[in-house]
């Protein structure tokens, strides 16, 4: 797709503030549990015995945010059983409020757990790149809320010439499964590709 937009984000300078999933929950009137911009935290390492004590060793620890990423491969879209999931012409992955029935399929299936019930509506809901916003000149919420400018957006094939071709930091799981419209810059230091067991998930109940 030759429009498809994207994501880029930062790992080097994202500090895990949350000011995009803020501002995302804001532009878009969120209840509490629905959040469709999340921020992992990702932390490793181990402490090795050296003489009477105890020293770090490979300590990392670094942040990753994440919302859907409009996937060439959306799997949400294969098994919606309403059609209610497209792909439009700027490869943004939307879902239909008035064909969704709730059924949730969407959700058990994407692995990055983008698709969430919303309640309130009893239907599912999830990032549309604020669409309505790019119809303005404007940006998405979660890049203009972004106070360390880790966020940027764009055709991701110039997102890609620019900031390079990596897409799958841990603890997102391995990118040819739906491959995913989103870059990342690594961290100067360690950076764990999606394959690693390395570390864990330090904050699992804030996403």
């Amino acid at each position: 797709m030759a429009n498809q937009l994207g994501f880029h984000v930062d790992l080097s300078k994202c500090t895990g503030c949350k000011a995009c999933q803020v501002a995302c929950k804001d532009k878009n009137d969120l209840p509490m549990d629905v959040i469709w911009r999340r921020v992992a935290q990702y932390t490793g390492g181990e402490w090795i015995k050296s003489g009477n004590q105890y020293v770090p060793s490979n300590i990392f620890s670094y942040f990753v945010s994440v919302s859907c990423m409009h996937c060439d491969n959306p799997l949400c879209l294969e098994v919606c059983p309403a059609a209610a999931i497209s792909k439009n012409e700027d490869g943004i992955v939307e879902i239909d409020q008035d064909k969704c029935v709730g059924c949730r399929y969407c959700e058990w299936t994407c692995p990055y757990g983008a698709p969430q019930f919303n309640a309130d509506k009893g239907t599912m809901t999830k990032c549309n790149f604020c669409v309505d916003l790019l119809a303005n000149g404007e940006k998405p919420a979660c890049v203009a809320g972004c106070t360390f400018r880790a966020l940027d957006f764009g055709p991701i094939e110039e997102l890609r010439e620019k900031y390079g071709h990596f897409d799958g930091p841990a603890p997102l799981v391995d990118p040819s499964v739906t491959k995913p419209n989103m870059v990342f810059t690594p961290r100067k230091t360690v950076t764990m590709t999606f394959d690693s067991k390395a570390g864990e998930i330090a904050n699992p109940e804030e996403l």
